[in-house]
């Protein structure tokens, strides 16, 4: 997972760097310095694992490079 699957993902979703934090129970902080991450984010394994679980929760799917003709990416399937 990289920093612009992140933003991307929050955005396909409508949520804040905020409303992200909340979802994922992280602190605001850790989800500006994440979200300003240009390539492959790093930190806690928990910290991210949280952040991925919260997006995937709302409905968007990480593409791997090798998923799209473009590189990494997400996709976004709404939640009945």
């Amino acid at each position: 997972m990289n920093g612009e699957q992140i933003r991307a993902g929050r955005a396909l979703v409508g949520w804040s760097a905020a409303d992200l934090a909340d979802k994922a129970g992280i602190s605001y902080p850790t989800i500006q310095r994440i979200d300003a991450t240009r390539g492959p984010v790093s930190g806690r394994f928990e910290t991210i694992e949280a952040i991925r679980k919260a997006l995937e929760t709302a409905g968007v799917q990480f593409l791997a490079s090798g998923q799209t003709a473009l590189g990494a990416g997400v996709a976004f399937t709404p939640k009945a």
